[in-house]
């Protein structure tokens, strides 16, 4: 999509951004009577004081393999296999039920059958993009460029502009248009400049894959390879000009608000106002630029770069976007290098697996609806109501207990906790889909019209009042988020879900562990992390610390920032402790948080077994579960270079290291590999 959700960077990104269902009751019986989950799990060769990950879920590991079609697999991905059938089935009678056009069913039906409907797309080849590749092939001048990459950006390519709507970070009360970079084909920029042979492979990799695009696209072999030269040559000086992954976490520095006049002088012989005008952005008169210097080489190129560059280009990007709504032979390209190549899959998913995802894409909030209605009652919710209600008392009286931080910030830091928003499970308003139009004419079109209503529905929010009811993910999707700038939590059904485990079986320490410290408390946790606590409790990017308050916290962040430094993945490449910080202090703050709430329990009082295993062992093992992740190597590789998170195993071996609590409950030693001294063990929140 075009609009990306801007506040992505702080999510909890589980171990698989998917639709899921069950919950877990939180004070639930001790599970007698049938096998205990947790225990099942165990790997009991290994020590839980030398590596957590693998005794706590190593049995699972090896009785579930990553299939073939899949990178990772994991909880995330079992749970979402319970609600894909659901949905499927809910999209099969609705493509069945010759509902009343215009309605919820009619536009799920038709959007499920274009999708499934292969023989047709396969047909159609990539004729549904013909009227925007003429658009590109009829470019003469600069202005001819820019009227393309406007016209794109409805449709959700992002060719070189980065652009939505979202909060402004120091005046949280207005919506504002936003600048990012943008417009690479590979996953950020150290793809484009790493010299180690597992990059430089896909690199070579990548140029081949761009070659068959083009040749799909009805290009001879020599003309493809041509423009191909042309795509990798300005997307890397594009990449040149990029930020690396830890520098975009810096709110300030990727805060430069300017004119459209002050645009205009970044990017020297670029008329900024007429181009907006095109993208139905008259009105617009400043805008947050996230990296200046990427929109000053954007526009330089703009200028100096040859048009068939642009054109190559232009095209090159639209068929990216849209390879997997076209004939077989797009969609399966595109599968063998960014399923294959990049992460490892053997095999491509089941195809209508993949129209769910789309679907999901298109008509996130009607699916939920429904989702909700039949599989997430309002007992459900209240329940995990209470439970983040819990969480946040036991933050609360840690706020008040620390031993660094002055009186004064402490309590700006209760008054922002206090106006944490909670949403959870669900919205209590959803989006109007009435003007999206969803017919049985061609799965990318329905997919185009789809990207062209969310541009249209962001760009009405400028001018208008913040809707903080808003959610930016639907119920059933398998994750949750902190926006700093809506000073909110957003706890969605899915995400509470345990497969094989039933509500009545969920014990307080597994329920603590797995929603209260690997969710609900780490998203709070991200309201104070390195980056969330730069926001105050209206959500304005505005400091709220006192000068020594704000040293001492960040020489804790880099206590955490060395320690995850230290950890090795595939044999040579190292965690970036900086770009993963905030959400190795989520997790931290999270399981210590959690933790404190857990032991006010009745469980914890009782101190009672479980398959063996005390209240707190059960916790623990808890929030592994919620990591109950493994991945091939190529997608682990992906994740160290993209992703803000740290591999599975270290989101648990990580942050246990740190917790005296883990020591005792697993008599762990100086002679185990988790050990670490007092004195390097981390203790923030």
């Amino acid at each position: 999509m075009n609009f990306s959700f801007a506040l992505r960077r702080w999510a909890l990104a589980a171990p698989a951004l998917a639709v899921a269902l069950s919950s877990c009751q939180p004070g639930g019986n001790s599970g007698a009577g049938q096998p205990d989950l947790i225990q099942a799990n165990l790997d009991t060769t290994v020590h839980p004081g030398d590596d957590f990950y693998a005794y706590s879920n190593g049995n699972w590991f090896k009785q579930h393999p990553i299939p073939a079609s899949e990178s990772n697999w994991g909880i995330g991905k079992e749970v979402q296999n319970e609600v894909y059938a659901r949905l499927r089935s809910l999209s099969e009678e609705a493509a069945k039920a010759k509902a009343a056009p215009g309605t919820t069913q009619q536009k799920i039906g038709d959007f499920w059958a274009t999708g499934m409907d292969s023989a047709t797309i396969d047909k159609q080849g990539a004729a549904p993009l013909k009227a925007e590749l003429d658009r590109i092939a009829a470019i003469r001048s600069v202005a001819d460029v820019q009227a393309a990459i406007a016209r794109l950006q409805p449709l959700g390519v992002n060719a070189l502009l980065g652009l939505y709507v979202g909060q402004d970070a120091k005046n949280s009360e207005k919506m504002a248009l936003q600048l990012w970079q943008s417009g690479l084909g590979l996953p950020n920029r150290d793809y484009y400049f790493n010299k180690d042979a597992r990059t430089s492979n896909i690199r070579k990799e990548y140029g081949l894959h761009v070659a068959r695009m083009f040749q799909l696209l009805g290009q001879d072999a020599a003309t493809a390879q041509q423009n191909t030269q042309r795509v990798l040559q300005l997307e890397t000086k594009l990449a040149a000009a990029s930020r690396k992954l830890e520098a975009l976490r810096d709110p300030y520095a990727n805060y430069n608000k300017m004119t459209v006049a002050g645009l205009d002088k970044l990017t020297p012989g670029i008329s900024w106002k007429p181009w907006l005008a095109q993208m139905e952005l008259s009105k617009v008169d400043t805008v947050i630029v996230g990296q200046p210097e990427f929109y000053r080489e954007a526009g330089r190129l703009l200028s100096t770069a040859p048009l068939a560059d642009w054109q190559a280009y232009l095209e090159w990007q639209l068929a990216h976007a849209y390879a997997p709504t076209l004939s077989q032979q797009f969609d399966q390209e595109n599968f063998r290098f960014y399923g294959t190549v990049l992460q490892g899959a053997k095999e491509q998913r089941p195809r209508w697996k993949r129209v769910l995802d789309a679907e999901e894409s298109a008509l996130g909030e009607a699916l939920g609806q429904l989702f909700v209605k039949e599989y997430f009652p309002p007992a459900t919710k209240e329940r995990y109501e209470k439970l983040t209600a819990n969480i946040m008392a036991a933050f609360r009286e840690h706020i008040q207990q620390l031993d660094w931080m002055s009186d004064s910030t402490k309590q700006k830091a209760q008054s922002k906790l206090t106006k944490i928003t909670r949403k959870v499970g669900y919205p209590d308003k959803w989006k109007d889909y009435s003007s999206l139009k969803i017919d049985r004419s061609s799965y990318a079109q329905n997919v185009m019209r789809a990207n062209e209503w969310r541009y249209r529905y962001e760009l009405a929010k400028l001018g208008k009042p913040v809707d903080r009811t808003e959610w930016g993910m639907t119920p059933q999707t398998y994750n949750a988020y902190y926006n700093p700038s809506n000073n909110e939590i957003v706890l969605p059904a899915a995400i509470f879900a345990i497969p094989g485990l039933k509500d009545a079986d969920a014990d307080d320490a597994i329920i603590y562990g797995y929603a209260g410290a690997s969710t609900i408390g780490h998203e709070l946790t991200h309201g104070f992390d390195d980056e969330g606590s730069q926001y105050d409790e209206k959500g304005n990017l505005r400091n709220w610390w006192t000068k020594k308050d704000r040293q001492l916290f960040q020489q804790r962040v880099n206590g955490i920032v060395r320690q995850f430094n230290g950890y090795t993945v595939l044999d040579s490449m190292h965690i970036n402790g900086k770009a993963t910080a905030g959400e190795n202090i989520a997790d931290l703050g999270g399981i210590v948080i959690a933790l404190d709430a857990f032991k006010k329990t009745e469980q914890y009082k009782k101190g009672e077994k479980i398959g063996g295993l005390t209240p707190t062992q059960r916790y623990f093992l808890g929030y592994a579960l919620g990591w109950q992740v493994h991945q091939r190597d190529e997608r682990l590789a992906q994740s160290i270079l993209t992703d803000v998170h740290s591999p599975a195993q270290y989101r648990i071996n990580g942050p246990f290291a740190d917790v005296p609590e883990f020591y005792e409950a697993f008599n762990v030693r100086q002679t185990n590999k988790l050990w670490r001294p007092d004195s390097t063990r981390v203790k923030i929140w």
